[in-house]
């Protein structure tokens, strides 16, 4: 048993990785037999010489060099900025959605009715509002993001057991400490998926707001490199983008483990 275990731990820790590996092959095969034009999508070692140089290269040196750091700061405030916007207003709002029939009924059919609107419906509007820059990028991450976040918390307190409350009640506890020692914990496993549901969609949402004309971010070096006919450099930002935003979910995770008991018993 005792040798079994860390060859079971070895092998959990490679699992992740065979599917990005088995792509990264079947890319570099498709590349060198030439089945998939280099125009349409260029081979992995040029793709990586391109990200060398947009990570670490000298500015100035060539296109893109040393960039990433300028535009991994402005996209990450605003996922951060738009994401939090979401969360601030997304939890309470599901609170009191999940807890009081009024309410629901109240905003159900409007936030409904709007959640169904696409998102680039929203952005000529917010352009028009909030110009070119980080408002409109933060608006339409915000209100993508809200909406995971808001259905995901008013459907894990809805099924919280009133029982629950009630054997709380007997014991003498306040309403507050209901919310935080029984509610909450209950709705957490719920409150976790619409959170990594929401950030997920913001960084969905932040190519699109990135799209607008921005000079610095990781959706505005995608959209600059299309007009310069740059496929490498639109595959790279692509890459980056789906790691920062795996990054920012286990981030997301860990945190609530560290901040909430009730997540740490979530896998």
């Amino acid at each position: 048993m005792s040798d079994d275990t860390p060859r079971r731990g070895s092998l959990h820790a490679v699992q992740p990785w065979l599917i990005p590996a088995a792509l990264l092959t079947l890319w570099f095969a498709a590349s060198e037999s030439g089945a998939v034009p280099a125009y349409l999508l260029p081979h992995p070692v040029q793709i990586g010489g391109a990200a060398y140089s947009y990570l670490f290269g000298g500015p100035g040196a060539m296109p893109y060099a040393g960039r990433f750091w300028e535009d991994f700061t402005s996209s990450i405030v605003r996922v951060a900025f738009g994401f939090g916007l979401a969360v601030a207003v997304g939890i309470p709002t599901g609170f009191f959605s999940g807890r009081r029939a009024l309410v629901n009924r109240l905003i159900s059919n409007t936030l409904n009715a709007l959640r169904a609107v696409p998102g680039i419906s929203w952005l000529p509007l917010a352009m028009v509002w909030f110009g070119i820059g980080i408002q409109t990028t933060v608006f339409l991450v915000a209100l993508a993001a809200f909406f995971p976040i808001y259905l995901n918390t008013a459907s894990g307190v809805r099924q919280v057991n009133p029982i629950l409350f009630q054997a709380g009640a007997m014991l003498g506890t306040t309403p507050m400490r209901r919310v935080f020692a029984i509610l909450l914990p209950a709705a957490m496993p719920q409150i976790i998926a619409g959170l990594r549901l929401g950030l997920g969609i913001a960084w969905a949402y932040l190519v699109l707001g990135e799209l607008t004309g921005v000079p610095n971010g990781l959706g505005a070096v995608i959209m600059d490199a299309r007009m310069l006919g740059r496929i490498d450099m639109i595959v790279v930002g692509i890459i980056l983008i789906a790691v920062l935003g795996r990054a920012s979910d286990l981030l997301l995770h860990q945190l609530m483990r560290l901040c909430f008991k009730s997540a740490r018993r979530l896998s």
